[in-house]
């Protein structure tokens, strides 16, 4: 009984499509104030918990992605490019979007 009660835990991590449940994505664009896509763009991504940052260069759209991420941790969020950056944002763990969204715009400062 309980070696059938321990296989059944992993499939409770998964949903409907077979995808782990804790795990998500982020995915946005970086623009300027003229709502241009800004390529080249650092985006900078720093776990609350751990304070671990992982970056990405935004694309030439000026599009940026992020997977893996921890449905239950908080993640500060901005974006700069050539002394300009981005207000810092939030990805909540309240959020409870399998594939987030969050657009960051660079200003001059």
């Amino acid at each position: 009984m309980c070696a059938s009660g321990l296989a059944a835990a992993p499939a409770l991590a998964k949903d409907k499509k077979g995808e782990d449940a804790n795990v998500r994505t982020l995915q946005g664009t970086v623009t300027d104030s003229a709502e241009n896509p800004v390529q080249g763009a650092v985006i900078q991504l720093k776990n609350t918990k751990t304070l671990q940052v992982r970056s990405f260069i935004s694309r030439e759209k000026g599009d940026y992605y992020f997977h893996g991420l921890s449905t239950d941790i908080d993640y500060e969020l901005k974006a700069e490019h050539q002394g300009m950056s981005s207000p810092v944002k939030t990805l909540s763990a309240f959020d409870n979007r399998k594939q987030a969204v969050i657009n960051l715009r660079i200003e001059k400062r």
